[in-house]
């Protein structure tokens, strides 16, 4: 709680408030993942505590970014997340550090009264470092994501699913689903509350983490630059299996270029 405590501070003060985001649709663009403006993300995973592991902590840091196009004439948005994975210190490897598998998905832009739709492939690239930091496997599905703006900010939701399919064959195959519904709930000076705690599903083996999250955030502009500072703590309430997260913290920066 410290951390939270130390991080909701710095949102709040050492942002810039002279050049805060002053409308819905800003605040709404700046935390939807169908924004179609050119995007980096420095975001980070931290795991304060696991199932079955102790006290043993582990962090994945998500270097993430985001490209709109017009391929065949149809509007897209590409996504392309490389981790760098710091495993838990157990026996007898210990802990390691170093590049995760490069995800990568295309999303097909639709729109409706209200809500917007983005639907496309998804591909896992095995580049990992080390085995501990990776699965060894190539992986292919799909991507999903559903928002509806509101007055008060925003609710939506992203669901991705992947399969092994080829790779080194001692290595274990994978199938996963993920779904992040989120709330955005929009506060004055920019400021914003958030949910967006990721359900996680390792299909193959039956395990499972369902966990809450409850977050702030703070947009602001500099130029034509919009920056989105956030961190949210999340908490497991229903799981399945060793090493699903017990107690982890998300926080990030978001930045958006307009094209």
């Amino acid at each position: 709680m410290n951390l939270f405590t130390s991080i909701t501070t710095s949102l709040v003060v050492a942002v810039p408030a002279v050049a805060a985001a002053q409308t819905t649709e800003d605040m709404n663009a700046s935390n939807n993942p169908l924004t179609p403006n050119v995007g980096f993300s420095l975001q980070d995973q931290y795991v304060g505590r696991a199932y079955g592991l102790g006290d043993d902590d582990s962090n994945a840091l998500l270097l993430r970014g985001t490209v709109p196009h017009r391929l065949l004439g149809l509007p897209q948005i590409v996504r392309v997340t490389m981790p760098v994975v710091s495993t838990p210190d157990l026996p007898p490897s210990g802990r390691h550090t170093g590049a995760g598998d490069l995800n990568l998905f295309d999303l097909f832009l639709f729109k409706a009264d209200h809500v917007q739709l983005g639907i496309g492939p998804q591909l896992t690239i095995p580049t990992a470092s080390r085995d501990e930091t990776g699965t060894g496997k190539w992986q292919a599905g799909f991507a999903a994501a559903l928002i509806a703006p509101q007055k008060f900010g925003m609710l939506g939701g992203l669901v991705t699913w992947q399969q092994s399919f080829a790779g080194e064959e001692d290595r274990p195959d994978v199938s996963t689903l993920n779904v992040q519904p989120f709330l955005i709930w929009n506060l004055p000076q920019a400021l914003y509350l958030r949910s967006s705690a990721t359900m996680t599903w390792d299909l193959r083996n039956g395990n499972y983490a369902v966990p809450i999250g409850l977050g702030i955030g703070k947009v602001w502009k500099s130029g034509a630059t919009t920056s989105n500072l956030f961190a949210e703590p999340q908490w497991t309430v229903a799981h399945d299996g060793v090493g699903m997260p017990k107690f982890q913290v998300f926080m990030g920066l978001n930045l958006q270029f307009p094209l």
